[in-house]
């Protein structure tokens, strides 16, 4: 139980600490923003609108047509009792009303319902006999049809907004740094959840750390450009099945440095973006996650998810996806690239290897400069 909490707070610690969160959303706050700057969220009403919660839409949208329906029900309350239409004011049986059946507070509420929402069951109707209601009926039927559009427009925004589209493209957990084409590379994989394709793909990351200058000013936050790339380059992806994003952690790489003994001692924050176009849409999403150096793991390596049928059909098995084995890795990237340059200079300068002579007999070593008797 003890480490069962310890691990919850752990998590929570460094969810806190991260700018990016794993879903993509910004871990970030704005203090002290002048009162008068903050009216120009009410200068971009739409964006603000778009971006306000659901559940705040949603209470907007039943106060707006609730409010309206109640406020024109009171002007036609009072047209009415203006004219002497209501059962209270006894009119005579010769009386004219400006609008039928409207004789009280309730059938003027629902008569204004009636109007805004064109239904017209046909038990309450203008006369035309108060020019004040025609003019009423018309206001009325304006800022209904203004209303409507205006909030059918928010919700389908909100439902068509880039970002839903990229809760289908899903991020591996875990990094991992494992040899590739006698590379230490940095992997990530990421899947596309749907058949559909996203157009004109482009994958990038950036380095987020704290850096102190020669002149001793601290850099909160200095962004560095990652290379990430597939195997057949970064733009343009053709992304109908997950892939496999990896990093060369070569001199040029900021992750050239760490060793697998100072991964989790180290401070920063790989903030991974996936920019493209889905194609039964046509709409522009940015999908974006993160990675600590808790969320690197060295010396591991994916498990594939891509597989072939007998019947020759291409089988993507998602309970493979994010799962890792363990493989042969370098301790570090210079270790990798010292080794390389050791069998270089070896291959270069003719070096021999020993022959097995397990008995200690007397063989020949023969070469092309000298005969040698052992």
């Amino acid at each position: 139980m003890y480490w069962l909490l310890q691990n919850r707070l752990m998590e929570r610690r460094i969810c806190q600490n991260r700018l990016v969160k794993k879903d993509g959303h910004c871990n970030i706050e704005f203090g002290n923003v002048d009162y008068h700057k903050r009216f120009v969220f009410f200068v971009d009403f739409w964006t603000t609108v778009v971006e306000t919660r659901w559940r705040y839409v949603l209470f907007h949208y039943v106060v707006s047509f609730a409010g309206s329906w109640f406020i024109f029900g009171l002007v036609w309350y009072w047209i009415g009792k203006s004219n002497g239409d209501l059962l209270e004011q006894n009119p005579s049986k010769n009386h004219t009303p400006c609008v039928n059946n409207v004789y009280g507070l309730t059938t003027a509420f629902l008569y204004s319902l009636e109007t805004q929402t064109t239904i017209g069951y046909g038990l309450r109707a203008i006369s035309g006999v108060c020019p004040g209601s025609v003019a009423l009926l018309i206001i009325q039927t304006l800022l209904g049809t203004i209303l409507n559009c205006f909030t059918c427009g928010v919700i389908l925004a909100k439902i068509s907004l880039p970002k839903k589209r990229g809760k289908t493209i899903s991020f591996s957990q875990m990094a991992v740094i494992c040899p590739k084409n006698n590379n230490l590379c940095l992997q990530i994989q990421v899947a596309n959840m749907r058949k559909s394709l996203l157009i004109g793909s482009q994958i990038y990351g950036k380095l987020l750390r704290t850096t102190i200058t020669p002149n001793g000013e601290t850099i909160i936050l200095d962004q560095v450009n990652i290379d990430l790339a597939v195997d057949a380059g970064k733009d343009n992806l053709f992304f109908i099945c997950p892939l496999t994003l990896y990093h060369v952690i070569d001199k040029s790489s900021p992750l050239y440095e760490m060793t697998e003994d100072t991964l989790h001692q180290q401070d920063f924050e790989l903030v991974v973006f996936l920019d493209g176009v889905s194609e039964s849409t046509s709409i522009f999403l940015h999908v974006r996650t993160s990675y600590i150096p808790q969320e690197i793991k060295w010396g591991y390596s994916f498990l594939p998810v891509v597989s072939r049928t007998k019947e020759g059909k291409y089988c993507v098995d998602f309970s493979n996806f994010s799962k890792m084995v363990p493989v042969a890795t370098p301790h570090c990237a210079q270790c990798l690239h010292n080794k390389e340059i050791h069998q270089d200079r070896n291959n270069h300068h003719g070096a021999k290897t020993g022959i097995d002579n397990h008995g200690f007999e007397v063989i020949d070593i023969l070469d092309s400069g000298y005969h040698t008797t052992i």
